[in-house]
């Protein structure tokens, strides 16, 4: 067995309203059959053949949210290893929006979008049951996650390996 890394590469970004200090969010329920189904995630996908991972993040912030991005950031990236009821190996590039163009719709194929206050994304983090039931994550999302939202500007470079839904552990560094 081979130990080589071949993920699926991916974007993950949270559009982050600063004046409101919300989070535009996806309650993925609209597919039964999605990965993600009943979750609430960020928004992005996977990269696309010949597609560098701007170009990506920007071809997905317009299909799930009908925006063009006009100031964002790379916050860190993340390796899941058999992650999800696929036990796939995903790399992701996380990013916070900060500024767009654009009408948000209220949904998309994929499920609801909607604005949740950045305080309840982030108690949800930090264990609080009734935030947690209300936003439900995946299980990994809480390491992570913060570290989108906080004031260091060194970006992070983490590694989560799961068991299905759960994370085995989470590593971490910030260059």
């Amino acid at each position: 067995m081979s130990n080589s890394f071949r993920p699926v590469v991916g974007t993950l970004a949270y559009v982050w309203h600063r004046e409101t200090d919300q989070v535009l969010m996806i309650r993925r329920n609209a597919r039964p059959d999605d990965d993600h189904f009943g979750k609430v995630n960020g928004l992005g996908g996977k990269v696309e053949r010949d597609e560098d991972i701007v170009t990506s993040l920007r071809r997905e912030m317009r299909e799930e949210a009908a925006i063009e991005l006009e100031s964002f950031s790379l916050r860190g990236t993340v390796t899941w290893s058999n992650f999800g009821p696929k036990n796939e190996d995903w790399l992701g590039f996380l990013f916070v929006i900060d500024a767009w163009s654009g009408h948000i719709p209220e949904h998309n194929e994929e499920g609801a979008l909607e604005w949740v206050a950045r305080s309840d994304l982030l108690a949800a983090c930090n264990g609080d049951t009734d935030m947690q039931k209300r936003l439900p994550m995946w299980a990994g999302d809480r390491y992570f996650v913060p570290l989108v939202f906080d004031d260091n500007p060194k970006t992070f470079h983490g590694t989560m390996p799961y068991d299905g839904d759960q994370p085995v552990s989470w590593t971490f560094e910030r260059l």
